[in-house]
């Protein structure tokens, strides 16, 4: 872990335990249900936060899919040990990536902030400090998911205590509350654009990454096909969040290219 990669991570436990403590402390729904001894409420909101907070620290820190060189001397290892590892098929030659030298598979890109190759490269996330790729990138929808409704529910709680006033007294006592709606509506509009934006490229089967640069990916330029990934939405939802596996895209990509048009 990195010293970036610490200071990104301690900033967004303290926002998070700021904001909660904030709302919970002023005087919100939450505040006077608490006073009324209604603690359910007030119990639900703290686990989703410590959820989105755990589910943050899990994204972050663990491995996005990185291609590694024992990969292929090892693969007979691991499959006894119940964990695949995609090969490619006879017919696919492996490029070698220029920086770190490894047998990059299909869909794989290299992140030269992560040093690393990285199976279905999605993006770099700077808010993680972490590449989004095969392995993480489920979590990651999972991430979004819980803290969207944190922000959502943050947001409601933080209106209802705002009672405006033309006065200094009144900004005094409730600027807090007042910066707290502002922040919470920002990330709540960048949550849900990143949601919905993702979950519209999962339906499709692509990344951030082949959207993004399709006309510099040879072996999107070079397919007969606009998207050979694609399965149809219901399978590639089922792919991306059941598949317990990683996946032999260049199977994929080679069976469809190969079915008449």
């Amino acid at each position: 872990m990195g010293p970036s990669g610490r200071w990104v991570r301690a900033a967004h436990t303290a926002l998070s335990a700021a904001l909660t403590l904030g709302l919970l402390l002023h005087r919100t729904d939450l505040r006077e249900q608490e006073e009324r001894g209604e603690l359910l409420q007030p119990l639900i909101f703290v686990l989703l936060v410590l959820c989105s907070v755990l589910l943050y620290f899990k994204v972050s820190l663990m491995d996005p899919g990185f291609v590694k060189p024992e990969e292929e001397a090892k693969a007979g290892e691991a499959e006894g040990q119940g964990l695949v590892i995609p090969q490619a098929t006879g017919d696919v030659k492996l490029r070698r990536c220029g920086y770190c030298l490894v047998k990059q598979p299909m869909r794989a890109r290299h992140c030269q902030l992560c040093q690393h190759c990285v199976r279905r490269y999605d993006h770099h996330c700077p808010w993680i400090e972490n590449c989004v790729g095969e392995r993480n990138h489920p979590l990651f929808i999972a991430y979004l998911t819980v803290q969207l409704v944190v922000l959502l529910w943050g947001g409601h709680v933080a209106w209802s205590g705002l009672y405006f006033q033309q006065s200094w007294e009144w900004l005094k006592y409730n600027i807090f509350l007042l910066l707290s709606f502002l922040l919470i509506v920002i990330f709540t509009t960048v949550v849900l654009l990143l949601l919905v934006s993702h979950l519209y490229l999962i339906s499709c089967n692509t990344t951030t990454w082949e959207f993004m640069s399709h006309h510099r990916i040879s072996y999107l330029r070079h397919s007969e096909l606009e998207n050979p990934f694609d399965q149809g939405i219901i399978l590639n939802l089922w792919r991306f969040f059941c598949s317990r596996h990683l996946t032999a895209w260049e199977q994929i990509y080679f069976h469809r290219n190969s079915e008449p048009v």
